[in-house]
C-alpha cells in the first residue's frame, strides 16, 4: 500500500480514458448485480449510457440504499415526546430541548478511507458529520468519535492511529469545534480495518430549521462552497465493498478536506438561513451532486435540469461522471426561491465561495444531466434513492458455531490469581483501560467555551446551552467484545450504558443515533449479529425511551487476504443525547473530599464473562457478554437520578470497562486520591475487582451528607454497600496495600506512550 502518489496519478488518468460500454460486465466493476442492471434498463426502457449506470451504481451501492439493513432498521423505535425531525426525513436527527430550541446530532463512520489515508480519511469524515448538522441551519456545538485500531505493536496500527488521530484533531481544532467525549479500542480484530466513527451535535432555533428538499418549477439550483474536483470518485461504492491488498489503488475515492473553507461555508450557510431566499440546502457527502440532487428532488416530488459544464472544477476536462459522483468536500447544493438569487450570490461572495446556478427545479420525477448542451443522463429520481425504487433485500442468517461455545465458558475455568495488585498493575498499563491523554490532548476541548467538564469530568460530555439553565450530556459507547459474544444483549448494554454515563452526569437520556459497523452482509454469520444487534438496540430504546433518530450502517468492515476474509467485531456505536433541565445538577465523576464514603450502588456477581481482566490477563476471548438486566439497569439509572436531585451525593461514575478498581481509580485520578475497601464475601476477589457484570455505579458521600443519603436508598430499595473511603493517596483492598496513587498513575499514563515507536 505505498506510493499513493503514483496510485492516485494513475487511476486519475485511467478515469479520464474510459469509454462509455454498458455490458453487464461493466456495471459488475460499479458494484452492480445481475438483477440491478436488469432494473435499470427496465426502469429505463433502454440499456443505459455509462454515465446513467454510474449514477444507479452509487445510488443503489449498500453505503447510499442501505439495501441489507433497511428492513431491520425500520423495526426501530423512531418516535418520541421530544422528536422534531425522525429519522430518514432530514440529514440528521432533530430534538426539542425546550424554549424555541433544537439539538441536531448524527454520527457517521469513515472505515475505509481512514485504512487507506487515516489523516485525510478521518478529517473529511470529521468535515463530513458536521455539514449534516449545519446544513439544517444549526451551529455545531460539539464533537465525539469512536475510534477502533488494531494491535498497538504493529506498525501498521500505529500508523494509521496517528494519521486518524491527527485528522481529526486539524480538521476539527480548525473549524473550531471542541471534542467534549469519546472512546479508544485497541484489538487485533481491527488490524486492516480500524473504525473512524465521528459524531458532531449542534443547536438551532426551531423556526430556522433548513429542509433538505427540493420544489416550485423553475426555481434556480446551485452549487455552493468550493470547485469539484477528482477526488472521492465513486467514495460510496468503495465504503460498499471489501478491503483487499489492492485497495491502495482506490486512494482518489479518499476525498481531501479543508477545515478553513468549511468554515466560511458554515458562516455563509447559517447567514443564508436568515433569508427568506433558501426552498431547501443539502451537503454533497457520498455521491456528490447525484445524492443531493436525486434525494432532494424525491423529497419535494418534484425533477431537475443540470448543467455539469456549469460547475466550478479543479481540474480540467472532467467528463459527467466523474463531475456528477464525486465526493471533493466543503459542497452543499441549494434551491433558491425565483428571484432571490442575489441574496444567495452576495452572502457567498461576501465569505469568498463559489455560489453558481447549475440548473433549475422541473416538474415530474426525470433528473436531466446536460454537458455543453448534450443530454448525457436522463433518470427517475424517485428510483434513485433509499425509500422509493433503491432495491431492498432480506438475508439469510445463520448462528455462527462460536456462540454456542462462548455459552461453555464456566469461570472456575479461571484459577484466581494470588497477586492481585499484579493484576491491577497489569490492567492500569492495558492500553484499553490506560490514559488516552496522547490522543485527547490533540484536540481542542475548550474552544468555544461551551464545555463544563474541562476541569472537572463527568461521565458524559457537558455542553452549556447559553442563556438557559440548560445543558446537554453526550456520550458514545459501545463495548464491541460484548456485542461479539452476544449481539442482542451486547447491543442492550450499549445502550444502557450509554444513558448510566448520561445519568451519571446528573442529564435524562433523550435519544440515540447509530453508527453501525458490521463485516460483509452476504455473510450468513455476519447478518447474524446484524439482526441481533438491531432487536437488542430496539429493546433497550424500547426501554430508556430513547427513540433512533438515525445514523449510518458501514457494511463490509472486513478484509480479504490470502489467508481467508477477516470481519471485525460486531461494534454498533451508540451516540446518546441527554438533557440536563437543571445544571446546577451537573454531577461529576471525581471524588471530592478524603474521608468521603465510597458506596456502590448495585450488586457485586461472580461475573468474569467478556471482561479485559479474563481477556488480556488471561487471554480468554471466548465467553458470554457479562451480567445484564434491562429492569435491574433501570431501577439502578432511576435511582441515581433521585440522589442527584436531592443534592445527596458528590460523585457518581458507573463501573464499565476495567471493574471495580479500574472505576474507584478513575474517581481518584483528578485529584490523585485513593481508596481503602473492603471486598465482598462469597464473591471471588478477582470477580469482585475486575468483573464487568453491568448496572453499578459508584457514588461518595461526604460525612455531613451520609443520613440523608442511607435514608433515600432505604426509601427506594435499591441494592448498595459501603465500599470505604476516599483516602489521600493509598489505595488498599481488605487491608492489603496495592501500592499509592502516584504509581499507578504513572503505569497509567505511560499505558499507550510506552508502546508507540518515535
Amino acid at each position: 500500500m505505498a506510493n499513493f502518489a503514483a496510485h492516485f496519478r494513475a487511476r486519475t488518468m485511467e478515469s479520464t480514458q474510459i469509454e462509455a460500454k454498458v455490458d453487464f460486465a461493466t456495471a459488475k466493476k460499479l458494484g452492480l448485480i445481475q438483477e440491478e442492471y436488469d432494473k435499470v434498463i427496465k426502469l429505463l426502457g433502454r440499456t443505459p449510457n455509462f454515465t446513467e449506470l454510474s449514477i444507479f451504481a452509487v445510488m443503489w451501492s449498500e453505503h447510499c440504499s442501505y439495501k441489507n439493513s433497511i428492513k431491520w432498521l425500520k423495526t426501530l423505535p423512531r418516535t418520541g415526546p421530544h422528536m422534531l425531525v425522525e429519522a430518514g426525513e432530514e440529514n440528521a436527527g432533530l430534538v426539542d430541548i425546550g424554549d424555541g430550541m433544537g439539538c441536531v446530532f448524527k454520527i457517521e463512520s469513515h472505515n475505509h478511507p481512514s485504512a487507506i489515508e487515516p489523516y485525510q480519511g478521518a478529517a473529511t469524515g470529521v468535515g463530513g458529520i458536521n455539514r449534516d448538522i449545519f446544513t439544517m441551519g444549526a451551529r455545531p456545538v460539539a464533537q465525539l468519535n469512536s475510534l477502533r485500531f488494531g494491535d498497538i505493536k504493529n506498525e501498521r496500527t500505529q500508523w494509521i492511529m496517528k494519521g486518524v488521530v491527527k485528522g481529526i484533531g486539524d480538521y476539527g481544532n480548525a473549524f473550531g469545534i471542541p471534542v467534549v467525549g469519546g472512546e479508544v479500542f485497541f484489538d487485533k480484530v481491527y488490524d486492516q480495518n480500524p473504525l473512524v466513527n465521528a459524531m458532531s451535535v449542534g443547536l438551532l432555533d426551531v423556526t430556522k430549521t433548513i429542509s433538505a428538499i427540493s420544489k416550485g418549477v423553475g426555481n434556480p439550483v446551485y452549487i455552493v462552497g468550493s470547485s469539484t474536483g477528482k477526488d472521492g470518485i465513486h467514495g460510496a461504492t468503495f465504503a460498499s465493498g471489501d478491503l483487499t491488498e489492492e485497495s491502495a489503488k482506490d486512494l482518489p475515492s479518499v476525498q481531501v478536506g479543508d477545515p478553513f473553507q468549511e468554515k466560511l461555508l458554515l458562516e455563509a450557510s447559517l447567514e443564508l438561513a436568515d433569508t427568506d431566499a433558501m426552498v431547501g440546502m443539502q451537503d454533497m457527502g457520498a455521491a456528490g451532486i447525484t445524492c443531493s440532487t436525486s434525494e432532494m428532488s424525491e423529497k419535494g416530488s418534484h425533477g431537475m435540469e443540470i448543467h455539469l459544464d456549469k460547475v466550478p472544477t479543479r481540474q480540467p476536462n472532467m467528463k459527467p461522471f466523474e463531475i456528477l459522483l464525486s465526493e471533493s468536500q466543503e459542497r452543499m447544493l441549494v434551491v433558491v426561491h425565483k428571484g432571490k438569487e442575489s441574496i444567495v450570490e452576495r452572502i457567498f461572495k461576501k465569505w469568498d465561495l463559489n455560489a453558481v446556478q447549475i440548473g433549475t427545479v422541473t416538474e415530474g420525477d426525470r433528473l436531466k444531466y446536460y454537458m455543453e448542451g448534450e443530454l448525457v443522463a436522463d433518470v427517475p429520481a424517485s428510483e434513485l434513492v433509499l425509500g422509493g425504487g433503491a432495491p431492498v433485500y432480506d438475508r439469510s442468517c445463520k448462528e455462527p458455531a462460536y456462540y454456542a461455545k462462548s455459552k461453555e465458558f464456566k469461570i472456575d475455568s479461571i484459577a484466581e490469581p494470588k497477586d492481585l495488585k499484579a493484576v491491577a498493575d497489569a490492567l492500569l498499563d492495558n492500553v484499553n483501560l490506560g490514559s488516552k491523554k496522547w490522543i485527547t490532548e490533540q484536540y481542542d476541548s475548550m474552544v468555544g467555551t461551551k464545555s463544563m467538564g474541562t476541569n472537572d469530568p463527568s461521565d458524559a460530555g457537558v455542553v452549556d446551552v447559553r442563556g438557559t439553565n440548560k445543558a446537554l450530556a453526550l456520550t458514545v459507547d459501545c463495548n464491541a467484545r460484548y456485542v461479539y459474544a452476544d449481539p442482542e444483549e451486547g447491543t442492550a448494554i450499549a445502550v444502557a450504558e450509554a444513558a448510566r454515563n448520561i445519568v451519571c452526569s446528573g442529564g435524562e437520556p433523550s435519544a440515540i443515533t447509530n453508527c453501525l459497523n458490521f463485516g460483509n452482509p452476504y455473510n450468513e454469520e455476519v447478518f447474524w449479529q446484524f439482526v441481533g444487534a438491531i432487536k437488542g438496540m430496539g429493546k433497550a430504546c424500547r426501554r430508556f425511551e430513547t427513540p433512533v433518530t438515525g445514523g449510518n450502517v458501514s457494511f463490509y468492515n472486513q478484509t480479504a487476504l490470502p489467508t481467508g476474509e477477516v470481519p471485525v467485531f460486531p461494534t454498533p456505536t451508540i451516540g446518546m443525547l441527554g438533557l440536563l433541565m437543571d445544571k446546577t445538577n451537573k454531577m461529576t465523576m471525581s471524588s471530592k473530599a478524603v474521608g468521603d464514603r465510597l458506596y456502590l450502588i448495585g450488586v457485586s456477581r461472580n461475573d468474569i464473562n467478556s471482561s479485559e481482566y479474563l481477556v488480556s490477563y488471561h487471554g480468554q476471548r471466548l465467553s458470554p457478554a457479562p451480567y445484564f438486566d434491562i429492569e435491574e439497569e433501570f431501577a439502578m439509572q432511576d435511582c441515581v437520578k433521585e440522589l442527584i436531585k436531592a443534592k445527596a451525593i458528590s460523585s457518581a461514575h458507573d463501573v464499565s470497562d476495567g471493574g471495580l478498581f479500574s472505576c474507584l481509580f478513575e474517581k481518584g485520578l483528578q485529584r490523585r486520591f485513593g481508596f481503602d475497601i473492603s471486598s465482598e464475601e462469597g464473591i471471588r476477589k478477582d470477580a469482585f475487582l475486575f468483573g464487568e457484570p453491568q448496572s453499578r455505579v459508584v457514588i461518595s458521600v461526604n460525612n455531613s451528607n451520609e443520613k440523608a443519603f442511607l435514608e433515600k436508598m432505604k426509601a427506594m430499595k435499591t441494592p448498595y454497600r459501603l465500599l470505604g473511603k476516599v483516602t489521600d493517596g493509598k489505595i488498599a483492598i481488605d487491608e492489603v496495600s496495592f501500592g499509592s496513587m502516584q504509581e499507578a498513575i504513572t503505569k497509567h499514563e505511560n499505558a499507550i506512550t510506552s508502546r508507540l515507536n518515535n
